[in-house]
């Protein structure tokens, strides 16, 4: 395993990463490890597009009917009065 030393930090941020370990219940070395890790880890792995994260999230709540999309159609208000 690799070290790392970190010079030069600012007060605040040292003080920023104290309370977010304490909050996670991680020592702040540990809590570094994790926002380093999960940072990198972020960068290899593409972000999956918006619209699919939107499906998958309401994938199967039965809705009525679908949903169509506004390409190039003009919008109409909802009819709350139902």
């Amino acid at each position: 395993m690799a070290q790392l030393v970190v010079r030069n930090l600012e007060e605040r941020v040292k003080a920023g990463l104290l309370r977010r370990a304490k909050r996670n219940r991680r020592s702040m070395e540990e809590e570094v490890r994790t926002i380093l890790r999960k940072t990198v880890l972020a960068e290899e792995t593409p972000e999956e597009p918006l619209g699919s994260r939107i499906s998958r999230r309401f994938k199967g709540i039965g809705l009525a009917r679908p949903i169509s999309e506004l390409r190039g159609g003009r919008p109409r208000a909802a009819p709350f009065d139902e």
